[in-house]
């Protein structure tokens, strides 16, 4: 299928908010190796784009191209950050950060699985189980929380699950190995201790995914074309279609970033978002027994979901007229690597855009709608993440989460039950969970001076004013200060926010705005004084509004891993800071909860959760009446 590709990542004089080229990664860590003071045992965390203050950005001519760079020193156990200037050669600042620990690296965490699979401690457990075939022995080194255990304060601490993978290699999770976890310090490289809750058969067959009996053969092609090509410009990083305008960022944290989202509109561009990103996202498992607590992943901050992404296959992860972008990480020596297709951009037909049909006079007119998809996948450990941003002709953004992949699964004794999950397999458990995701907004409706509304339905009260029982009020609600703009969703009074412009009107006289209207979601399961959710405080409201500071980008702080907790969103808002007709940053929670069934098994079929931006008064009329309206002459009666 055609395909086209983003301009050479290493070009000369890129964009400043571009994503770093895998030159400009090499230099960065070259600087920071000359002039950072650190030993030889110091490994790289992170090198990713160090962005310009948004006033900078105005100056086309800006010369700017800075990185922000981590390292962990392994021999003094400190973490360090800073910016490396790469234009000028030189660090601009670089410090020891006092109890931050670095993210795991996929280095660190392929290294530690095999430092544990090596242990004698450990193979000794293994052979209580009847596993002697320690090749296919599988062990993963989670990141390991902090639950205030004094003998793992001071140390890097991984607490690990295991299994055995099936002999064919298909699938590494194929057999849980159930109750033994050992306990590793990945900066020592060793294992302190092996945590055995004791013995659980191992299931009585496999689980395979790759064999199958027989496959479908009443499927027949269904194909994408779009002969002339397709209706997006790329310039670099830089994206046009269908009045739409943003540019492609990226860093090994976050994954995808976009900016200056704008939108055609009256001969000019309106600005409507300067940023936005995956902030953060943590999946909280609901099994108190032996150490199945202690699984609390947080992908974006303990991990780094960028450095996940998958490279994607065309024809299949991307269907139809393909423009990929290439994107350069990095190993722990700082070697980088450019990830072939790491981001997949397409149009794609969605239905209907609108229809009237003319009961007088019998005319029918409609235009369909399409929308611009820009997606990437995270393989990170058993699940798969894909995550899909929409742009649609009607001016709305769509934000969506397609989860995927294989549910954690454990052993499970024979003839027992867990009250924690659902058996999706003989011998085989998966235990309740949610995937908590925090998306980060900084708005800029027609310009940096924004403020919030929350809006919510009700039926008015019974009385003279509403003699019929149907009266439906709308009710605003100005939210003036940080505190004020935590808040929950409420079904029962549809809510949504917006985000207006104050000082900018519409035809009608009402202030522009966008607004956030949620969709699949639910609350935590958890109690506020357990460990995880102390570290992870934003999932306790879905909606959150902050005064724009431009090192707050992660909604459980900058280092979350083994952090004791109350750092990012619950911390920052405390001081209660104005936004109203300020600079606004916008965080949205997405709480997908998850029940195993057994049709989640061997692997699951894709489910889905996300919700939309849509214009609310940013416009005079709809703004896609302009979309022609043009008959699909390649379709046929089956």
């Amino acid at each position: 299928m055609p395909k086209t590709k983003s301009t050479d990542t290493a070009r000369p004089l890129p964009h400043p908010l571009d994503p770093l080229s895998a030159a400009e990664i090499e230099t960065a860590v070259a600087i920071v190796r000359r002039d950072g003071g650190l030993d030889d045992t110091a490994w790289v965390e992170t090198v990713g784009t160090a962005e310009p203050d948004k006033a900078d950005l105005a100056d086309p001519t800006l010369q700017w191209r800075k990185a922000n760079v981590c390292f962990y020193e392994r021999s003094s156990g400190r973490t360090f950050d800073g910016v490396a200037d790469l234009l000028a050669g030189k660090l601009e600042s670089f410090a020891h950060v006092p109890g931050a620990q670095a993210r795991i690296s996929i280095d660190e965490f392929i290294d530690g699985g095999k430092m544990a699979a090596a242990d004698p401690r450990v193979q000794a457990a293994l052979r209580k189980r009847g596993v002697t075939d320690f090749d296919r022995v599988v062990i993963e080194p989670w990141a390991a929380g902090n639950f205030g255990i004094e003998s793992e304060e001071g140390q890097r601490i991984a607490y690990c699950h295991c299994w055995l993978a099936a002999a064919d290699g298909g699938n590494p999770y194929a057999m849980p190995i159930a109750n033994l976890h050992p306990v590793i310090d990945l900066r020592a490289r060793k294992v302190v201790r092996v945590d055995d809750f004791g013995v659980v058969p191992l299931p009585p067959e496999p689980a395979k995914f790759h064999h199958r009996t027989a496959l479908r053969t009443d499927l027949k092609p269904l194909h994408v074309v779009q002969p002339e090509g397709p209706s997006f410009t790329v310039a670099g990083h830089a994206v046009r279609w269908q009045k739409w305008q943003f540019r492609l960022g990226f860093n090994v944290r976050e994954g995808v970033v976009l900016h200056q989202i704008g939108y055609e509109d009256g001969g000019r561009v309106r600005p409507i978002m300067h940023r936005a990103s995956l902030s953060e996202m943590v999946v909280p498992y609901g099994d108190p027994t032996g150490g199945n607590f202690r699984r609390n992943a947080f992908d974006t901050g303990e991990y780094g979901v960028g450095q996940f992404l998958d490279s994607l296959a065309l024809g299949c992860d991307c269907l139809g007229h393909i423009h990929y972008f290439d994107m350069a990480v990095h190993d722990w020596h700082g070697a980088p690597k450019v990830k072939q297709n790491a981001v997949c951009m397409h149009e794609e037909d969605y239905g209907l855009l609108w229809k009237y049909s003319n009961w007088i006079t019998g005319d029918v007119t409609s235009a369909r709608s399409r929308r611009l998809v820009v997606s990437s996948f995270a393989t990170i450990g058993n699940y798969v993440y894909g995550f899909f941003w929409y742009f649609y002709q009607d001016g709305t953004i769509g934000v969506e989460v397609k989860a995927t992949g294989i549910p954690f699964p454990t052993g499970l004794a024979a003839g027992a039950a867990s009250a924690y999950g659902e058996t999706v397999a003989p011998g085989i458990t998966s235990h309740v969970h949610q995937h908590c995701f925090s998306y980060r907004f900084d708005m800029a409706i027609d310009g940096g001076r924004n403020a919030v509304r929350e809006i919510d339905c009700e039926a008015a009260p019974a009385g003279p004013a509403n003699p019929h029982g149907n009266a439906a009020q709308v009710s605003v609600r100005p939210l003036e200060s940080e505190l004020q703009a935590q808040r929950p969703m409420d079904l029962a009074r549809s809510r949504s926010w917006k985000v207006i412009n104050p000082n900018v009107k519409n035809a009608l006289g009402t202030p522009v705005g966008y607004q956030l209207v949620p969709g699949v979601n639910s609350f935590p399961f958890l109690r506020p004084e357990a460990h995880v959710a102390k570290r992870a405080g934003f999932m306790f409201n879905h909606f959150w509004a902050t005064q724009y500071r431009p090192d707050e980008l992660f909604a459980a702080g900058k280092y979350p891993n083994q952090h004791p907790g109350g750092d990012g969103l619950p911390k920052w808002t405390q001081r209660d800071a104005r936004i109203e007709n300020e600079n606004v940053v916008v965080w949205y929670t997405l709480n997908y909860h998850h029940l195993p069934r057994p049709e989640d098994f061997p692997v699951q079929p894709c489910v889905y959760a996300g919700f939309h931006w849509m214009p609310a008064g940013f416009f005079d009329k709809n703004p896609a009446l302009d979309v022609p309206m043009v008959k699909d002459q390649k379709s046929s009666c089956a």
